[in-house]
């Protein structure tokens, strides 16, 4: 493989995503990222749902360590902090309400996830 992933997406869900159950959402699932890689590798299942647990954690531990996390190809995710403000209850809109400061993670396309998205079909989404 060259690298860039996003060469051949979209494409259509191998069979084992295609069930007869409704499709709830159109959302990618951890579990689904773990089957494609299992049957795409020489690895027991258990030992891919452990390599993608750990690389999950380890992408959580960084930015909770105030650290951008940074995957080349992929993208950013970056913490930025917002500041505190006042908002409105909706039930009480003479009540005001003071949101504290907090830490959000903004994620941003890298290059090749970039490239990707500019071929996709919007009207099919």
């Amino acid at each position: 493989m060259d690298g860039n992933l996003w060469k051949t997406y979209p494409k259509p869900l191998p069979q084992v995503f295609q069930t007869d159950l409704p499709q709830m959402s159109n959302n990618l699932t951890k579990r689904q990222i773990v089957q494609s890689i299992y049957e795409g590798a020489n690895y027991n299942h258990k030992d891919v749902t452990e390599i993608v647990q750990k690389t999950l954690d380890h992408i959580c531990e960084g930015l909770i360590a105030g650290q951008n996390v940074e995957l080349r190809n992929f993208g950013v995710f970056e913490l930025q902090v917002r500041k505190s403000r006042v908002g409105r209850n909706p039930n009480q809109p003479k009540k005001d309400v003071v949101i504290p400061r907090r830490a959000v993670v903004k994620f941003k396309a890298g290059k090749g996830m970039k490239a990707g998205l500019t071929k996709i079909d919007l009207d099919s989404i």
